[in-house]
């Protein structure tokens, strides 16, 4: 692939996040763009500057990324694919210190979480960062021994820190599922659109009737059609107080006859079916 045809990737963060990780691991002859927030990177793809974003949706320890589903809720991206990535936490210090000499940890909230047991257990204070990488900047930038990063071992290569301490996240199976989202464009390469052109799962987004018995009769009518439902999910419609959107994922191709038909019965039940996307199952990325 020419240098003028290479994909363009956004993500969100700085060199170093999970997020460029994992954009790294599926399009390795890229270009990889960084954006300061989840929105900007998705807004990339809409107005087609880049040709996919890729962008965390859950994580098996903290749950969903809930900006990422409104997103999808209001914009116009579809889902190609889902691919999950093996998160491991380190702490990460200035080459001068050691962990004894740690008194605050800097990183983004759910990293906080995931890692809350052994912060308990060490006595440090928590400071907030936008994510892990830029956690990792900072650290490097202001050379303070007291101060340690909570991030992954790639980030401490690019921002030359000193890994204190190994796999800090309470879960040893902690793992980001991260969407990849296009406008709708065909992929480029054969490569590419062998990743994609399995249709072994499917994202909905549901508004039932305001009626009794609408969210049974949705569920129900996935099942009714022999499709396993494996994630269903309420967020608020954020124009309309204490009306709910849901947030579905499936296993089946919706574009077999039976796909349609249920699509179809769904129509009937609900005030709104927007399909997300159909795309390969989980795909693991090595971590």
């Amino acid at each position: 692939m020419g240098e003028k045809e290479k994909l363009q990737i956004a993500y969100s963060g700085v060199q170093g996040a999970f997020a460029q990780i994992a954009a790294e691991k599926i399009f390795p002859d890229a270009d990889l763009k960084s954006f300061a927030s989840f929105r900007q990177a998705y807004e990339a793809v809409e107005k087609k500057s880049c040709d996919y974003a890729v962008l965390p949706i859950e994580n098996s320890f903290a749950g969903e990324v809930a900006q990422v589903t409104d997103l999808l809720y209001a914009g116009t991206l579809k889902i190609v694919g889902i691919f999950e990535l093996p998160v491991v936490h380190n702490l990460l210090g200035i080459p001068e210190t050691d962990i004894t000499q740690i008194k605050e940890v800097y990183s983004h909230p759910q990293a906080l979480d995931q890692c809350s047991e052994y912060i308990y257990l060490h006595g440090f204070k928590k400071r907030v960062a936008t994510n892990t990488a830029a956690a990792a900047k900072e650290v490097a930038l202001l050379k303070d021994p007291s101060l340690a990063a909570i991030a992954n071992r790639e980030t401490a290569g690019i921002y030359g820190l000193r890994i204190l301490d190994e796999a800090i996240n309470e879960s040893a199976s902690n793992t980001t599922r991260f969407v990849v989202l296009s406008a709708g464009k065909e992929p480029k390469s054969p490569a590419q659109r062998k990743i994609f052109e399995k249709k072994e799962a499917f994202s909905l987004i549901l508004i039932v009737k305001n009626e009794a018995g609408a969210v049974a009769r949705a569920i129900t009518t996935i099942g009714d059609f022999g499709f396993n439902m494996r994630t269903l999910r309420s967020r608020p419609q954020k124009n309309l107080l204490w009306n709910y959107y849901f947030y579905i994922e499936g296993e089946g191709n919706l574009d077999s006859v039976t796909g349609v038909n249920m699509l179809r019965a769904l129509e009937d039940n609900c005030e709104v079916v927007k399909l997300l996307g159909n795309y390969p199952a989980d795909v693991i990325l090595e971590g």
